[in-house]
């Protein structure tokens, strides 16, 4: 005992442990004959530190690892980090800045120097933050997005995917990032609701006097780019106006009224502007209705040189200044407030600009059939499983996936153009040349007559491919470790991504390995604070997760992270939980150091350890069974508190109360062993909750072989038990606790012994088998069975035996008569309200037939309860 600390210090712990899992290569996998279970780890931003977020997801994933391995399994959790194009890109742009350094005066070398110096310097924080939290990922695999393996299989897609076809590069509407200035996905767009304005401006009629049509627009500072006013054809108010043309306002230009069902009559005016260059659905309108198309954008969303008189103002200032400019000039009818959506940017926050841009895309329509069907099937299982029916919306309304991004950093688009316009797609420029002189001779004499494409790829597009080429399975399709590694297992995830990573990565695993990526989808809730809202920097209302190891200790954090988090449902944090979590950490420490407390004599096991020994074993069994049916649901927090109750409830509670010998006493050495077998199972089922603790309490409690670790122990399989041993159990302890209960009601202090007769069938078995316990715990005389009835006796009803205490001179009995009198006036109160229901036929005929039997039973209820009572009296 003198070697063991009084208090549970985790910091000097957790590092003891985490250096020796790391020195013995614990974490390591290679292939060989066991069953593999790998997971690949949701790719952090190379940019990014630990968040609230990031410990959920990683904790949960580490649960799972740890406890693969101790089933038997070949566990791999590949870690890694993801290039992040527009997140990094912008972290260099800034750092440079603060120098003096423009991206603009550098070459693509230089500045991608610059960002890979930036990167060696900060990049791969949140890996060494991951490891104070207890990750146990194999580190010997850790994967960069960049690195040349994953780097050159993202590029060996790309060509594969355009020589089928399904790649191609054209003029589009996109989502134009004017803070990043690149173009983005569908998917990479967060709408938010913005209070606005709806502008209802004039349009003249051409060739009338004074004659207007009142258009709505939410963007007064695009009508430069009008080119058509629209209204719906079954519109009665505009039937007189089909064939006539309008004066665009501040432009002057004169443009077609064009008819379309397209027209909401019933929104604004029921008249529309139509901005073929920055609308999606005028760009639409647009090519039905052969309208030009005018971009009066800088790529920063500056006016451009058609914007005319406001060339180079923000868009945002633009429209501050052409409202005064047609106030002044009478051509706003009127202005309304007005809710809307606004498109931002899911990296930068910019407002997403909708741009006619010339992108590369990715035709997804085929490609998402048959990931569409793989989840619709359960071929890859959802949890929870509600999340399917969004994934099936999303799949069967995909749309062309823009993969071009306008950056330096990430992967370069391998198509090299030609001074005639036209390109040609292959690995590497020395490819390309020998393409391109074959197709072309006589325009290619070397290989400088080739330009490679500015653009890079969509970050995802090198994510997609993750479960894949983090094994190198795109180069080398038939390599050992794809092979034995793939498809992973499961997949722990927020369900933001289930379109940008999830339902991509099926895809690509369908088409790269004709296989499922992974046979699961364990879907994380949103880490909120107690107000209910999203923790975030920018709120201010996030923790730092390494200060809360550090308060609390890893174990207890990870505990306090997963108590309150079923799969899918938002986790509600409190840092109270992580303080419980500590708790239970400390309690488990002092259970520890009171075992190893006690001496030993070899002195025959008493009756009631040795029922305690044996209870504890059938109580262990049965916890293993409903934790076994737990993770294969995915229940982890159910699991976990299933262990916690019995450790702090029935392992310490119950069990150590039982079995503790005397102040000053030793105890048996049958009951010891048995005591130290159980406690070292249980820091086993606990170990991939509570890694740190429970290495070290295993450790304490036997002796163990050098380099013997837990993580690697077998962990405890469930056997048979006996639940009759436990109904039984049950009713032992719900005798104590009624005993108790009497004792606080009364106000008779614990040390007071009081009388206890039990009366029911068995009744005699029983005492013989629990009576030594029951006195023990509750303090009572050596309990007696009887056939009869005891007058002057405090009663309870404990299953099927009626319980009598005698409570001698311990009680005020005129005071004990009054609380009688008033719990029998409340209860024949109680029964005359449910008569009344039990009367009226109405409530008879219409309620339904449980409910009715359920107010009988309250009233038989009601009925037994004051016939005791009674007999109390």
């Amino acid at each position: 005992m003198s070697e063991i600390s009084s208090k549970y210090n985790p910091q000097s712990i957790e590092k003891k442990w985490y250096n020796f899992w790391l020195d013995n290569k614990c974490f390591h996998s290679e292939p060989d004959a066991r069953e593999p279970y790998t997971v690949v780890i949701p790719p952090p931003n190379v940019t990014g530190v630990l968040h609230m977020g990031h410990m959920l997801n990683n904790t949960i994933q580490d649960v799972l690892v740890r406890r693969a391995r101790m089933i038997g399994k070949n566990a791999c959790w590949v870690p890694g980090t993801d290039h992040a194009s527009i997140a990094t890109e912008a972290k260099v742009v800034a750092k440079l800045k603060e120098t003096g350094i423009s991206k603009k005066d550098l070459t693509r070398e230089e500045f991608l120097s610059h960002a890979w110096q930036w990167k060696e310097k900060h990049g791969g924080i949140i890996l060494e933050q991951l490891k104070k939290l207890g990750a146990s990922c194999d580190w010997d695999r850790t994967r960069f997005t960049m690195e040349k393996a994953l780097y050159e299989s993202v590029i060996e897609v790309f060509v594969d995917l355009y020589n089928k076809g399904l790649i191609y590069r054209g003029v589009r509407m996109v989502n134009w990032d004017p803070k990043a200035q690149t173009a983005l996905s569908d998917e990479e767009v967060i709408f938010k609701e913005q209070k606005s304005h709806l502008y209802v401006l004039k349009y003249m009629i051409d060739g009338t006097d004074g004659e207007y049509i009142e258009v709505a627009t939410t963007r007064p500072e695009t009508i430069m780019g009008d080119t058509a006013v629209c209204v719906n054809p079954n519109d009665k108010r505009y039937t007189h106006l089909r064939g006539r043309r309008v004066i665009v306002p501040v432009v002057n230009r004169v443009v077609d009224i064009i008819f379309d069902e397209y027209v909401d009559m019933d929104f604004g005016t029921g008249a529309l502007k139509i901005t073929p260059a920055h609308d999606i659905n005028d760009y639409n309108l647009g090519i039905k209705h052969k309208l030009d198309s005018i971009n009066i954008f800088n790529d920063d969303a500056t006016l451009n040189e058609n914007g005319l008189q406001y060339r180079g103002l923000d868009r945002f200032e633009c429209r501050k200044q052409i409202v005064k400019d047609l106030e002044a000039a009478g051509l706003i009818s009127k202005i309304e407030d007005y809710v809307n959506k606004i498109g931002c940017s899911e990296r930068t926050d910019a407002v997403i600009e909708p741009k006619l841009s010339l992108q590369w895309f990715l035709k997804m329509e085929d490609l998402s059939k048959p990931a569409l069907e793989v989840v619709m099937n359960d071929q890859i299982k959802f949890y929870p499983s509600k999340f399917k029916n969004m994934y099936r919306h999303w799949m069967e309304n995909v749309k062309d996936w823009c993969i071009s991004r306008q950056l330096w950093w990430g992967q370069q688009i391998p198509a090299y153009y030609l001074s005639n316009r036209e390109f040609v797609v292959a690995k590497t420029k020395e490819e390309a040349f020998e393409i391109a002189k074959e197709k072309y001779p006589d325009i290619v004499k070397t290989i400088d007559d080739l330009t490679q494409d500015e653009d890079v790829l969509d970050t995802w597009f090198s994510s997609w491919l993750w479960p894949v080429s983090v094994f190198d399975g795109i180069r080398y399709p038939r390599n050992r470790e794809i092979e034995y590694y793939y498809p992973t297992n499961d997949l722990i995830t927020a369900p933001e991504i289930i379109f940008f990573w999830v339902a991509r990565m099926i895809i690509a695993g369908l088409e790269y390995r004709k296989q499922i990526p992974f046979r699961a989808v364990y879907f994380t809730g949103i880490v909120r604070d107690k107000l209910g809202r999203k923790m975030s920097k920018s709120l201010g209302n996030s923790p730092d997760p390494v200060k809360l190891i550090e308060q609390y200790g890893a174990d207890g954090v990870r505990m306090g992270m997963l108590m309150a988090s079923p799969a899918g449902n938002d986790l509600p944090f409190d840092e109270s939980y992580c303080e419980q979590g500590r708790n239970f950490a400390n309690k488990i420490w002092n259970a520890m150091r009171l075992i190893k407390g006690w001496t030993i004599t070899d002195a025959a096991q008493l009756q009631t350890s040795a029922i305690a020994v044996k209870w504890i074993n059938e109580k262990f069994n049965s916890v293993i069974t409903e934790v076994d049916d737990d993770f294969c649901k995915y229940r982890l927090s159910e699991a976990l508190m299933k262990i916690y109750k019995f450790i702090w409830d029935d392992f310490c509670s119950w069990y150590l109360e039982i079995i503790k010998p005397e102040y000053g006493k030793p105890i048996d050495r049958t009951t010891y062993i048995s005591t130290l077998n159980i406690f070292s199972n249980v820091m086993q089922i606990l170990h991939p909750f509570m890694p740190f603790l429970t290495e070290e309490v295993w450790h304490l409690l036997d002796a163990r072989k050098d380099n013997e670790t837990i993580m690697l122990s077998q962990m405890p399989k469930a056997k048979d038990y006996s639940q009759t041993l436990l109904d039984d159990f049950t009713l032992m302890q719900d005798i104590i606790i009624a005993v108790r209960s009497i004792r606080n009601e009364k106000n008779i202090s614990p040390k007071v012994t009081l009388p206890l007769f039990i009366k029911g069938e068995k009744a005699n078995d029983f005492v013989d088998k629990y009576g030594d316990i029951i006195l023990k715990l509750a303090n009572v005389n050596k309990p007696a069975a009887t056939s009869k009835t005891i007058d002057e006796a405090a009663t309870k009803l404990i299953g099927h035996f009626e319980l009598f205490i005698l409570l001698g001179d311990n009680i005020n009995k005129e005071e004990e008569k009054k609380k009688i009198m008033e719990e029998i006036a409340y209860l024949e109160g109680f029964m005359a309200s449910v008569s009344k229901k039990l009367n009226n036929e109405n409530f008879i005929s219409k309620a339904p037939q449980s409910v009715v039997e359920g107010e009988k039973k309250k009233y038989a209820d009601a009925q037994e309860k004051i016939k005791l009572l009674k007999t109390q009296l």
